[in-house]
């Protein structure tokens, strides 16, 4: 990594992974095991019975089940959970969090960080068509679709979620490279949503520490700390476009901060 430097003790994974040269190019490509149509007619938020009932169901099982597992397999810390506290009142509308997208439980660490929310994130439609789409859809992902249609769909879902006070969750960095130390560009569709509902910005970042001990004995080669940083509300002087741009700089700047970076390898911008 040119160009790049963490502060002192900062634990970086060596994964033997070849990660692409472009930040948002995949390194993932689930198998696609069925044909979903992201049209205007498809429910991007599912309101059937069976539909609330897996909702019920998955989230069960991941704060009954999946939780202590995380603590267990990853040795699960959370820093700066008073950031929440403090800040009730500023999230009574709801929040956009955002995070860097690095193992396949960064969601759920997420989950656990918020402790006890529910919330909802655009999915990528590729993993919609893998074995994963039940899980997903039950945890709150809904598809990115493509076409000025489904598009309407799609924000409908999203401004019926606000108007219920959820919260939402974004990766701005667009898809998962595994335990990859630097923090990558940012898109600016996550930002956008947070001027859209006029809700704060509240950054999480993962790091790592070197497993020992149980972890080790078990196969785990990485641990995770997800860190909650303090909520961001842009200036109220900012035009809508200045404003997203300053989410996307101020959540990236601080992210890489908590991270442990001194110099980041990557520009916040993403597109």
């Amino acid at each position: 990594m040119t160009n790049h430097e963490n502060m002192s003790g900062v634990y970086v994974p060596v994964t033997g992974i070849e990660y692409p040269e472009q930040p948002d190019q995949p390194i993932l490509f689930p198998k696609k095991l069925r044909e979903v149509v992201l049209d205007e007619h498809y429910p991007y938020l599912d309101k059937s019975f069976l539909a609330r009932l897996r909702h019920f169901l998955v989230y069960l099982g991941i704060f009954v089940l999946v939780f202590p597992v995380q603590k267990i397999r990853y040795g699960l810390k959370i820093e700066g959970r008073e950031n929440i506290r403090k800040n009730k009142a500023l999230f009574r509308n709801g929040v956009l969090t955002v995070c860097n997208h690095v193992y396949r439980w960064d969601f759920l660490a997420c989950l656990q960080a918020v402790r006890w929310r529910r919330m909802w994130f655009p999915a990528r439609p590729d993993n919609l068509e893998s074995s994963d789409a039940g899980l997903i859809r039950a945890a709150g992902g809904i598809p990115i679709p493509e076409g000025l249609a489904a598009g309407r769909k799609f924000n409908q879902a999203f401004d019926e979620l606000h108007s219920r006070k959820k919260w939402l969750h974004v990766f701005p960095e667009s898809c998962r490279w595994d335990f990859y130390q630097p923090i990558r560009p940012f898109k600016k569709g996550a930002f956008t949503m947070a001027i859209r509902y006029q809700i704060p910005v509240l950054p999480l970042v993962i790091s790592y520490r070197e497993a020992t001990g149980f972890q080790k004995l078990i196969g785990t080669k990485h641990l995770i700390t997800i860190h909650i940083g303090e909520p961001l509300v842009p200036p109220p002087e900012l035009s809508r476009k200045e404003a997203t741009v300053w989410l996307r700089d101020e959540a990236h700047k601080q992210m890489c901060s908590m991270a442990g970076i001194k110099k980041n390898c990557w520009p916040a911008a993403g597109d």
